[in-house]
């Protein structure tokens, strides 16, 4: 009797645990499959699918601020993202190796300060120091560089707690070994720290470029006149009612990261697999 209660205990424990799986998985992606599909309705309707139809995709390619916000958005995530992740790689490098310095735990507050402040408040303190630096000496206008300047800035404390845990978990026997044989610092950071992070460096830079290209709150505060991103584009079209379009336009743009992210973990997997089998030699 005892063994049958335990038999059907697992039973139960076991098709509940996979049925919240289930109802999990369905509250985050039940979205983006209508989402999908009904980017492929031929009429506008948001709640019966009238019948297949390519025809948003094409007025998706026939809409120029669609097209420009897409363009720019891909040019400022580009920048960004390399940018916040070779800052973030200096900074974690500091925070991780260096030892304690003067004004560590100052510097150390302030890179990480984003992730716990609201986009809000970056974006408006964000306007208000550009804007005075424009009073004071001209420069810079509104537009792509302040994007760029503000996208940095979120993803470097992002793509830093990336690389710091990366960097703490590298054995550091490696390099002292190297520094032994007469490297110096500079040579060890490219020809032993540096091979040995890249898989960080690709997730902080996919996390970074991800970060910019929909980021809404921050590009509103800082874009200027004639520059406009594609989430702000998609934003303001989502205001103004039902627009079958954006659909189109945020399945390319979900088509485009699902590409990314396998193409990312197929890289991973190998190279795990590479270094277990060299390993293993």
């Amino acid at each position: 009797m005892t063994t049958l209660i335990k038999h059907m205990r697992h039973l139960v424990n076991k098709y509940v645990s996979k049925f919240w799986l289930c109802a999990v998985f369905a509250f985050l992606y039940a979205p983006l499959l209508f989402l999908v599909v009904f980017s492929f309705n031929s009429t506008r309707q948001d709640a019966v699918f009238t019948g297949f139809s390519t025809r948003w995709y094409e007025a998706l390619a026939s809409d120029p601020r669609l097209v420009d916000g897409f363009f720019l958005s891909l040019k400022v995530a580009l920048i960004s993202a390399t940018l916040a992740t070779t800052l973030a790689t200096l900074a974690a490098y500091a925070l991780v190796r260096l030892g304690k310095f003067r004004g560590r735990t100052f510097f150390s507050g302030m890179v990480n300060a984003p992730l716990v402040m609201p986009e809000v408040i970056i974006g408006m303190s964000l306007l208000l120091l550009l804007a005075g630096a424009k009073h004071m000496i001209g420069w810079p206008d509104r537009g792509m560089l302040t994007i760029i300047i503000g996208h940095i800035l979120l993803g470097m404390a992002y793509a830093t707690v990336v690389m710091q845990s990366r960097l703490q978990e590298m054995d550091r026997s490696l390099e002292e070994a190297a520094m032994d044989l007469g490297c110096r610092p500079s040579q060890v950071f490219f020809l032993v720290t540096l091979p040995n992070i890249i898989p960080a460096l690709i997730a902080a830079w996919l996390l970074t470029f991800t970060l910019s290209f929909d980021d809404v709150v921050v590009s509103e505060f800082l874009s200027g006149p004639g520059v406009t991103t594609l989430p702000q584009v998609i934003f303001s079209y989502a205001r103004r009612g039902v627009n079958p379009s954006i659909y189109a336009a945020a399945t390319l743009l979900m088509t485009v990261v699902t590409i990314a992210a396998i193409t990312y973990s197929i890289y991973v997997s190998r190279e795990a697999k590479r270094l277990a089998q060299k390993l293993k030699d």
